[in-house]
């Protein structure tokens, strides 16, 4: 059985960005994830042993998001690769990283880069 667990606009001040008003200042960050995974064990048994725990996704994400970088891709690939690395059991994530309000001289809601892979 293939699951997906979706988690959305988890928050984060943060600091990347080129600009150095984007590193001193910081500015409000969404990250929304689809993770694919085959947990049908946790169906049955009831045990987040058997499931992607999303409050460690969260800490993952956090941690990575504590880390400047200057552009939204390279947030996005690092995060894609902590969770390769912790969760084997993954066949695909999709993340999503949103600048929320960047500094384009206009009005604009967000920024977003969008990474999927297939694992």
């Amino acid at each position: 059985m293939k699951t997906t667990i979706e988690l959305t606009n988890m928050r984060f001040y943060a600091y990347h960005g080129l600009l150095p008003q984007e590193s001193e200042a910081g500015n409000v960050f969404l990250v929304n994830m689809t993770l694919e995974a085959d947990i049908a064990a946790a169906c049955t048994s009831d045990d987040v042993n058997d499931t992607i725990n999303y409050a460690d996704v969260f800490e993952l994400v956090k941690t990575e998001m504590e880390q400047p970088s200057r552009l939204l891709e390279h947030v996005a690939g690092r995060i894609l690769a902590r969770l390769k690395e912790q969760y084997p059991q993954l066949s695909c994530v999709r993340v999503s990283v949103a600048k929320m309000h960047p500094p384009v001289g206009g009005e604009m809601e967000k920024a977003a880069i969008v990474l999927t892979v297939s694992m």
